[in-house]
């Protein structure tokens, strides 16, 4: 369906009348929420938690997929209203948005599927075995290779127009040898960066730096050197192709 708005007229009806839950749902009802809005044809267990979003691992037809959920509600709510239904749901279009945008940019990112409401589809990145492990949690046999690999990944995120603003090793997956980057939730496009366009350009290369920064101190247990300014001077190197200050 086409990625625009979030909530359709029932579920604003349902707020308004109250006709809507404020606890977050199970996994039997999150399951059967994703097969109804055809998102996937069976649904798994759970991949992995964040702050804000669930993963799970699903099949769509023959296909193994990622379906990543947004959480609406918290455990305990004021004046019995919504606390996050808008919020989580506008973070799910945006984030879907951007890593479509990766992808079409030949950024190594999960293919996207489709997205509903605070949910979508992706491709599955792991193999029977399981899924492909954060960098966080591999040994790598050959770190050179593997630190010049997430350089160039970096650089094609950039080319792509997006600066990742919450790089670490925990949001690269190592699938087939090569880094694979997701959560792309907050990602800064640096294509247009809107007004005033020097203020988003130093949000990105801000939130570059921090990345950098917690890239270095992972490859220091290799005793290898991130060279945080040489990734600097790449990054922008291809945000200035976009002439957007």
């Amino acid at each position: 369906m086409p990625n625009s708005g979030y909530l359709d007229e029932s579920v604003h009806w349902k707020v308004r009348t109250g006709q809507i839950g404020f606890a977050e749902p199970t996994h039997r009802e999150v399951a059967q929420t994703i097969r109804d809005c055809g998102l996937a044809t069976e649904v798994g267990h759970r991949l992995g938690s964040g702050k804000e979003a669930d993963v799970y691992l699903a099949r769509d037809g023959e296909a193994l997929v990622a379906v990543k959920v947004y959480r609406q509600y918290r455990t305990s709510h004021r004046g019995g209203g919504a606390i996050k239904l808008r919020e989580m749901g506008d973070r799910a279009v945006r984030e879907f948005e951007l890593l479509a945008y990766a992808w079409q940019g030949g950024a190594r990112v999960p293919r996207p599927g489709r997205r509903v409401e605070n949910m979508f589809s992706m491709e599955y990145l792991g193999g029977p075995d399981g899924p492909a492990p954060e960098l966080q949690h591999v040994d790598l046999k050959e770190p050179d290779a593997f630190l010049e690999q997430t350089v160039r990944g970096v650089e094609g995120l950039a080319e792509a127009g997006l600066v990742h603003s919450d790089l670490s090793p925990f949001n690269i997956l190592v699938y087939r040898g090569e880094p694979w980057f997701i959560d792309l939730a907050a990602a800064v496009r640096v294509d247009r960066l809107g007004w005033p366009p020097a203020v988003r350009l130093e949000e990105a290369l801000t939130a570059m730096r921090r990345g950098a920064a917690a890239l270095a101190r992972y490859f220091r247990r290799y005793d290898r050197t991130w060279d945080e300014a040489d990734v600097l001077r790449r990054v922008r190197g291809q945000i200035d192709r976009f002439r957007v200050v």
